[in-house]
């Protein structure tokens, strides 16, 4: 019943979400459409409820509860980020808004990204270690709880590999091409140069460049 009400909640996730942006920039009812948007917390209250209830009826803790806990946590950590990457884009194809900035690419830049995004990681997983062992008291000692713990260290363990991956950025930044890089003008080809004398301006042209006058050409 767990895996259901997860896929159920998921489904939820971008029904609301869809008929909230289409509310909101079709509709041209921004309000409705952000009241539609606020909804979106109730689905994983359901889960929760759900899931304790189903503890409390007697049923033994199992990968299932872990993995709604995970869900959980997840839509905790990077949901508001989906939400609002969505909504610049939707802003931006329904609403007439400007295109919404792409995250950087490359430096210390993309390594901040980076970094902001592992925070959203390491609060899913603390969200989820949280309710892991509310669940884990909710159940006391008669039951087998060894799951639920298990799935702490599951969290940790994505939090931990997400945060290498992210300060790989750091010590390794991923460098610009040529043609992007901040003040530095893009490489020219090979064999070729670019005057910079001004066009049109004879005063500059280097002495050689002139044409002077024959001896013939002055006495006329």
């Amino acid at each position: 019943m767990i895996v259901t009400l997860i896929v159920v909640c998921e489904v939820g996730f971008w029904v609301l979400l869809a008929a909230g942006l289409a509310t909101r920039y079709l509709l041209k009812m921004p309000r409705a459409g952000m009241a539609l948007l606020l909804c979106e917390p109730l689905l994983e209250i359901v889960l929760l409820v759900a899931t304790a209830i189903d503890l409390k009826n007697g049923a033994d803790p199992s990968w299932e509860h872990g993995l709604a806990a995970l869900y959980i946590g997840y839509t905790v950590g990077h949901g508001h980020r989906t939400v609002k990457w969505l909504d610049g884009h939707a802003a931006h194809r329904l609403g007439g808004a400007p295109p919404p900035a792409k995250p950087p690419r490359h430096g210390m830049a993309r390594a901040r990204h980076e970094g902001a995004v592992w925070v959203g990681s390491v609060v899913a997983a603390a969200v989820a270690s949280v309710l892991l062992l509310l669940a884990a008291w909710y159940v006391g000692g008669d039951g087998d709880t060894d799951g639920l713990y298990g799935w702490i260290f599951v969290a940790w363990r994505a939090a931990g590999i997400h945060g290498l991956i992210a300060l790989s950025y750091a010590i390794w930044p991923k460098k610009a091409p040529v043609g992007e890089r901040v003040g530095e003008p893009p490489a020219e080809p090979a064999g070729r140069r670019t005057s910079a004398v001004p066009a049109g301006d004879p005063e500059h042209v280097p002495d050689l460049l002139v044409r002077r006058p024959g001896k013939d050409e002055e006495q006329v």
